[in-house]
């Protein structure tokens, strides 16, 4: 078979500034306290009453170096900034679930790009969450909440209309939605869904979501040159939304989180012809299934396309030799850098629900049948899976480090900054080298 050839891409590395203030204990191994050993590590005195999380989807650690930073720079003086790890496949719904529940995908099932053998149908993301989120934990603990447009918790613990548990979604650009905080921080009218709310007093959880960076870096590539300017004018809103929380006299007691849910890779060539042929010469009737539709009856492979491809075999094909057949079929490619059996999904923690096969390209490829007109970015391999994170503020150690953060480890550090309990089928743990 005709092997495609490496397209040369622009080599990226991980953020000089991410790593330096990571240390060498990131890399460590170390003994730490669980979930519930840990709940009450910020004592009495250092918890904090309010925590601010902003989530900046494609958070690529890569960024960093990219431009200033000045106000992220401040934070980081009250804490310690880093890089957090996520689940897998490293896609945008699930990576936030991931987050907000402190559980991997096999406890919270948000599953991205896959079969649905209910359905018969190939799904693309969804806001499925089977697990308590921060946001209901907060309100269980007698706390408020309120979400500018962090999706993932709408109906998990905020809704339209309810000042105590607030949901608003005013679309628009990152800075905007994070100078809407501002607005809901200083009691002012603002809209949620149809209604005129007011927050009377800052809520114990105030989360924001901006998808600037995401959403150039698939447009234009993680290399694109209006990636600086991005990340710069976010910085600046999150200036202003600090500023806030100085404003209305809140700053002391309030521990600021800010991280992304995956990185970025940018790609500028497809491949997926030489899948579809590899898979028809192993003895299969492949096909490619777009979100909303259902395989062909003849398919006996039916791969469903999010970055990474989830491979699912079909009727007589799905048997131990099938399964073994295509992933040799699929690893004989070698723009597919890797193949992901059932145990290595589950070491992952991945959901069970995707196929028996996922199937990663390398970096510079992906599964498309046609070649893109200009450089694109993606994300889904366990090549995005970093994230940066800053944890600052009240509660926090300045100059701390993270050992080997993880997503699932922000929820149960932001309860324990709180001092509440994690959310219920919490799986991560509270990054007690990081609180006072």
């Amino acid at each position: 078979m005709t092997k495609p050839t490496a397209a040369p891409l622009s080599g990226r590395s991980v953020s000089r500034r991410a790593v330096l203030a990571a240390g060498a204990g990131a890399a460590a191994a170390v003994a730490l306290p669980s979930v519930a050993a840990a709940e009450g590590t910020a004592g009495g005195g250092d918890r904090a009453r309010h925590v601010v999380l902003v989530g900046w989807d494609g958070f690529d650690p890569a960024y960093l170096d990219l431009v200033g930073t000045p106000h992220l720079d401040a934070l980081t003086r009250r804490g310690v900034i880093g890089t957090t790890t996520g689940c897998f496949p490293s896609i945008t719904n699930t990576s936030w679930a991931t987050v907000v529940s402190g559980a991997w995908p096999h406890t919270h099932l948000n599953t991205p790009y896959f079969l649905d053998p209910a359905t018969g149908r190939a799904v693309s993301q969804s806001r499925t969450l089977e697990a308590q989120t921060i946001a209901e934990a907060v309100t269980a603990a007698g706390g408020t909440v309120a979400s500018v447009q962090f999706f993932i918790l709408q109906n998990h613990g905020v809704v339209f209309g309810d000042p105590r548990a607030l949901y608003v979604q005013p679309g628009g650009t990152g800075p905007s939605r994070l100078d809407l905080a501002v607005d809901l921080l200083h009691g002012r009218p603002i809209r949620s869904g149809s209604e005129t709310v007011v927050v009377e007093e800052p809520p114990t959880l105030l989360a924001v979501y901006a998808d600037d960076l995401d959403a150039l870096g698939h447009a234009e590539g993680a290399e694109s040159p209006g990636m600086a300017g991005r990340l710069a004018g976010l910085d600046a809103a999150l200036g202003r939304l600090v500023q806030a929380t100085k404003d209305v006299g809140i700053y002391g007691s309030t521990a600021f989180v800010v991280l992304g849910d995956h990185g970025m890779t940018t790609f500028t060539r497809a491949f997926g012809g030489l899948v579809l042929a590899a898979l028809t010469e192993a003895g299969f009737t492949p096909e490619f299934v777009a979100p909303g539709a259902a395989p062909a009856p003849s398919t006996d492979v039916a791969m469903v396309v999010g970055g990474v491809a989830s491979v699912h075999l079909l009727g007589a094909a799905r048997t131990p030799a099938g399964i073994a057949r295509a992933r040799a079929a699929l690893e004989s490619v070698e723009a597919v850098e890797r193949v992901h059996d059932r145990a290595g999904l589950d070491a992952f923690g991945a959901s069970p629900l995707l196929g028996e096969l996922v199937a990663e390209p390398a970096a510079g490829w992906s599964f498309g049948l046609t070649d893109p007109d200009g450089p694109r970015g993606y994300h889904g391999r366990t090549g995005e899976r970093e994230a940066a994170l800053l944890i600052a503020g009240r509660g926090v150690r300045p100059r701390a480090r993270l050992d080997g953060a993880r997503h699932i480890d922000v929820t149960p550090t932001i309860a324990a900054l709180l001092g509440i309990p994690a959310p219920g089928r919490a799986e991560g743990r509270v990054l007690t080298e990081a609180l006072r």
